[in-house]
């Protein structure tokens, strides 16, 4: 079995793979200050959940952008798993020419989206992720990684919003039942919700317009199936795009070591 780990700077998000296939999923909250330990223990016990052993796990691959997870990650796989895991990064063989002007400084989460994107279209495509930044990334029909766009995350501009303006209140974020709110909560929850609808609808119609394409758009991300199913310029919203990148890459990888031994 294969455990793909994705750690974001709000959520930490794994997958277990036998095979092609994602047979569970769990979602924890990044802390950096938990130790290996505490960490390796609650994925013990998860897995234990499903009635997975350790010793299943042949392989750890692994996307972050918290740089002091990285030696959590690193105590942890070699402690409870006996395993030296894959972190993508420089070196690591994805299989997409990087054309920003600094590759290193790509966010692996977005290499990830990039590489599982293109996989499933084989075509021009956008890879829009609403996670703690909102971000585009824009794959040519070639399969080369052009470059994309960050934003504020929802979350945090609701943070923010309530942190700065002390008359608003802090609020959930849902789907309005119309844009014209009554009151100060409704009103917010509509700014909130139909500005990122807009903001997504906009952003890819111009990097569209830009490169005279019409390409396929996929969204991933925890908001992804509240925000995206309302945005005309959403195919496809694929929870799992960042977990099916990472195996992609794990797979490119031990395919070039294996040729490498022969």
């Amino acid at each position: 079995m294969l455990l793909a780990i994705d750690i974001g700077n709000t959520n930490i998000v794994l997958g277990l793979y036998e095979g092609k296939k994602l047979i569970t999923h769990w979602r924890l909250v990044t802390q950096p200050e938990r130790t290996a330990d505490e960490y390796g223990v609650l994925i013990l016990q998860l897995a234990s959940s499903k009635g997975i052993r350790c010793e299943k796990i042949h392989a750890i691959v692994v996307s972050c952008v918290v740089p002091p997870m990285l030696s959590t990650i690193h105590e942890l796989s070699k402690r409870y798993f006996k395993i030296h895991p894959l972190v993508v990064g420089p070196g690591v063989k994805t299989g997409m020419p990087i054309l920003y002007e600094s590759p290193k400084e790509v966010g692996a989460d977005r290499i990830c989206n990039g590489v599982a994107a293109y996989e499933k279209y084989h075509d021009t495509c956008i890879a829009v992720d609403f996670g703690t930044a909102t971000t585009f990334d824009f794959i040519s029909k070639e399969g080369e990684y052009l470059g994309g766009s960050i934003a504020p995350g929802l979350l945090i501009s609701v943070e923010a919003l309530f942190q700065r303006a002390s008359k608003l209140p802090r609020v959930e974020v849902i789907k309005p039942k119309e844009v014209v709110g009554r009151n100060p909560v409704q009103s917010i929850q509509s700014g909130i919700f139909y500005g990122y609808v807009g903001l997504v609808d906009g952003m890819v119609q111009r990097i569209q317009k830009e490169y005279r394409v019409r390409a396929k758009v996929v969204a991933t991300g925890g908001l992804a199936p509240l925000i995206a199913a309302e945005c005309s310029a959403i195919d496809e919203i694929d929870e799992f795009l960042t977990l099916e990148g990472l195996k992609i890459i794990y797979e490119r990888n031990s395919a070039q070591e294996v040729k490498a031994r022969a």
